[in-house]
């Protein structure tokens, strides 16, 4: 990334001048889907602001023509120019004369490529029930994608009104931002729908859709049409996306106290589509997976996830639509803001899902990479498209998030609220910055918001805070925690080749000292259970709570982001009595804490399994998800003594639980029940391979695949990863073709990631072959990547990857090849994160340079993981 001296966007060459703003967009567009082509026209309405020589806007992958510009009665072809690194489109007028001050009118004609990147204007395909092939042209602009559909000044701060007429074939549904609001069939047999104005928004809100498609009727939701659109045939797979999108808009528009601000919710499913869904301004369009599904054949996890997504682009409809951030550096106003509110709205619409007490899982994502010395700041410099593109990551969502939730319980919901509400109606329709949001926030609480929170946002890293005890209560100090050298506040610092090439972004240091708001609740030794709110703001500080401690949890509720680490008394008294005295998230943390330790090299992993065999009578569902995350992780890089001892632990510790839980459902139970019984059934079956669930698990995926009889939902996907994991090719046959044949988005991608788990060779590798040719591209990428992690074959998948590199990239998205590197970060002997090291040296990754600097560096902290615990295991 290039860095800048002077931060205004006339220095930055990728951003545009500030001399000209567009107030109106009027396009028309006609897609050719048989050509996989488009042409348009459009006309910008603009207000120039100097008198200026040319006008600048973007675009590109365009063929532009007929440029006109207008002013004062006067109007003048303009001759095009082009400059493909920027991006940019400069208009100048023929005669030669200059652009005064006042209105002015750019028109212009365009052709394109419907591509297969899934970016700007591209093509999507699926096969109908018949077996006939169809082609939709669809979508995604953000960050920077409009500018390949139509030019325009594509920055998110040039907000106009946007009116959108598209010609089509007549048999074809079209959809926009705006409803329809007039169609009729033109002299080549085509049709011409004209749809309302949009409101003030940015170019990446835009969005146009055609092709085979069809919508529910809509839902009435405070005067506010929703519906869901979707490929001919789906209908009845959109009953549970429908209630969740219901519930959503109106439990939002509640807690915003705002008025939605469109006329209509279209919930579009899309074939082919890059990220999960996309926030288009009343045309919002997903993946399918995250949207369209059969209740009866969901699993718990697969139904919790559309909500989510469902209830995060609703949220930006708010947060991120209505009030803009100014520029892609602040992309985490809205990104980390719409994941609080998603868990927010979906603990409303289940509270028994205990939503928030899952996030936990989703922050541990976001310490594991703010635990490395290649983190960056939530908010940092964006220069280029590139740069944009590697903001969309788990620090700008989940850590995000987190500081978000944690400054909320800091505050106080009502007050938090309160907050988030007068920023909205402050800024409406309008761009802001960080430090608008805390202002609102200072406003609404009356406490010291930025002073707090500018630490967490503009450095990267999160503390520790040490906990032991004194006479009268508790010490607690603070520093940086980092995997390598965790406990020294320092850089990360390791003999592995290729460290010294990483480098994090240039940002602001908390010097290893952060404001953290601390939550502590104690029992002392007269029996008394007391709760402290405080702000560490120092390095360490005494704690007076009256008396000496018999125990206390630090981050009693689970909200902050920090790790805790207990002195050894305590440790042992909070560890000896963890099912009575902390409830479920905080155990989570608990386990969570020691094992983050065990890899940084603070514990070892006999600490690690100690603890998570003490807490063998757990009954919370998340709690054994990280227990059993840790043990696999162990089994993964220990030696072989090693892995057969945690096989025989983990199968002991799973069919004890599912002995307590019992193998078969209950009618009633609850839904974490359920699919804590999945994941307890899978743990036995896979690494632990014990033969009575692994042949259980194969009468159920008979049973579900042939239909003869209801299989519980949860039970029945993991009975096909143990299946898989136990397979032979029959086997792989079988879910090959239930791959193929999934009546449901999610069984398609369940039996896809099935293929994954085979132990043969041979058949690992067939399953590389069909990634990088059959599977749709929003998949392979992700699906190599899980690949790399395979227990025995994770080099292999590497090796194929690194061979086949040119060829996947260019065939992939652009935004998904960081993904796909992903999966090195599994990998674990020093030979081979030499090679991979050596790898990217000469392969760079211009839209995620610093994600993968950042799996490299996770990779060698495996590397050492294994060196220093791989052989103690036993």
């Amino acid at each position: 990334m290039t860095l800048l001296t002077d931060d205004s966007p006339n220095a930055n060459p990728y951003r545009l001048p500030r001399d000209i703003r567009p107030d109106r967009y009027d396009i028309v567009i006609e897609p050719d889907l048989d050509a996989a082509r488009f042409v348009g026209e459009v006309r910008i309405e603009a207000t120039v602001h100097a008198p200026i020589d040319s006008v600048t806007l973007n675009a590109a992958e365009l063929d532009c023509s007929n440029a006109v510009l207008s002013q004062g009665g006067a109007t003048s072809d303009a001759d095009i120019s082009f400059d493909p690194e920027t991006e940019r489109m400069t208009l100048r007028p023929a005669d030669g004369r200059r652009l005064e001050p006042g209105d002015l009118q750019i028109s212009c004609a365009f052709a394109g490529e419907l591509n297969d990147q899934l970016r700007g204007f591209y093509r999507s395909t699926f096969v109908d029930e018949a077996g006939e092939a169809h082609t939709i042209a669809t979508t995604q602009f953000e960050s920077t994608n409009a500018r390949r559909a139509f030019p325009c000044f594509d920055e998110p701060d040039f907000k106009a009104v946007f009116g959108v007429t598209m010609i089509v074939p007549a048999d074809l549904m079209a959809v926009s931002c705006g409803e329809v609001v007039s169609s009729e069939i033109v002299a080549d047999g085509r049709r011409r729908d004209t749809f309302a104005d949009t409101m003030q928004m940015s170019t990446y809100l835009m969005a146009f859709i055609v092709g085979d498609l069809e919508a529910t009727e809509p839902i009435d939701v405070g005067g506010v049409p929703l519906r869901i659109v979707h490929v001919r045939g789906k209908s009845a797979l959109t009953e549970f996306g429908l209630e969740a999108g219901a519930f959503a808009l109106a439990w939002l528009v509640d807690y915003y106290g705002v008025p939605y601000p469109g006329t209509k919710v279209d919930l579009i499913a899309v074939p082919d589509f890059a990220f999960g869904a996309m926030e288009n301004m009343g045309a919002i369009t997903f993946r399918e997976t995250l949207l369209l599904a059969d209740t009866q054949k969901a699993t718990t996890a697969e139904l919790l996830r559309i909500v989510d997504v469902v209830a995060h682009e609703l949220a930006h409809m708010w947060f991120g639509n209505l009030v803009t951030m100014d520029w892609w550096n602040g992309i985490w106003l809205k990104e980390a803001f719409a994941t609080f509110m998603q868990v927010a709205t979906t603990d409303a619409f289940r509270p028994e899902w205990k939503r928030w007490d899952e996030f936990s899982i989703e922050r541990g994502a976001a310490f594991d990479v703010d635990a490395l010395s290649t983190t960056r700041p939530i908010e940092y410099e964006v220069v280029s498209p590139d740069d944009a593109e590697g903001m969309y990551d788990v620090l700008t969502y989940e850590k995000g998030a987190a500081v978000v939730r944690m400054l909320e319980r800091y505050l106080g919901g009502d007050r938090f609220a309160a907050g988030v509400q007068h920023y909205l109606e402050r800024h409406s329709y309008a761009n802001t910055t960080t430090t608008d949001l805390w202002d609102a926030l200072e406003t609404s609480s009356g406490e010291p918001v930025r002073s707090v929170m500018d630490g967490w946002i503009f450095a990267g890293g999160y503390p520790i805070v040490s906990v032991e005890p004194h006479s009268s209560g508790l010490t607690l100090s603070q520093h940086r925690f980092v995997y390598g050298n965790a406990g020294a506040g320092s850089a990360h610092s390791s003999d592995a080749p290729g460290d010294a090439n990483i480098a994090a972004p240039a940002a602001g240091s908390t010097g290893g000292i952060w404001s953290v708001p601390v939550m502590v609740r104690s029992r002392l030794a007269d029996g008394r259970t007391v709760t402290e709110r405080l702000l560490l703001s120092d390095a360490s500080m005494n704690l007076d709570l009256g008396g000496p401690v018999e125990w206390a949890v630090v981050n009693a509720g689970g909200h902050g982001y920090y790790r805790v680490r207990y002195g050894t008394d305590l440790l042992a008294a909070v560890a000896r009595q963890a099912l009575e005295v902390l409830e479920p998230v905080e155990r989570y943390g608990l386990v969570d804490d020691t094992y983050a330790a065990v890899v940084a090299g603070d514990a070892s992993a006999a600490e690690f399994i100690g603890l998570v065999t003490d807490l063998g009578s757990e009954t919370d569902l998340h709690v054994w998800q990280r227990m059993i995350g840790g043990l696999k992780g162990l089994h993964a890089i220990a030696d072989p003594d090693g892995r057969e001892a945690l096989a025989v632990l983990i199968r002991d510790l799973a069919t004890t639980a599912l002995g307590v839980l019992g193998f078969e459902p209950q009618p009633g139970e609850p839904d974490l029940d359920r699919e804590l019984r999945g994941v307890l059934f899978e743990a036995a079956g896979g690494r632990g391979r014990d033969a009575l669930v692994r042949a259980r698990a194969r009468e159920l995926f008979e049973t579900a695949a042939d239909g003869s009889a209801a299989v519980e939902p949860n039970l029945a996907a993991a009975a096909v990863q143990v299946t898989a994991a136990s397979g032979d090719e029959t086997d792989y046959e079988r879910m090959l073709e239930l791959y193929r044949s999934a009546d449901t988005p999610q069984s398609e991608l369940r039996y896809l990631q099935s293929l994954l788990l085979f132990e043969d060779p041979t058949l690992f590798n067939r399953t590389l072959e069909l990634f990088a040719a059959e599977v749709r591209t929003q998949n392979a990428p992700y699906l190599l990547g899980a690949a790399m992690t395979h227990l025995d074959h994770g080099p292999t998948a590497w090796a194929f990857v690194r061979d086949r590199w040119d060829e996947l990239t260019d065939r992939f998205p652009q935004n998904s090849v960081p993904r796909m590197a992903g999966g090195i970060r599994s990998l674990h002997t020093r030979e081979l994160a030499a090679e991979v090291d050596a790898f990217f040296s000469e392969h760079e990754v211009p839209q995620g340079a610093l994600t993968v600097a950042q799996h490299i560096e996770k990779m060698w902290v495996n590397v050492r993981l294994r060196e220093r615990e791989g052989a103690r295991i036993g």
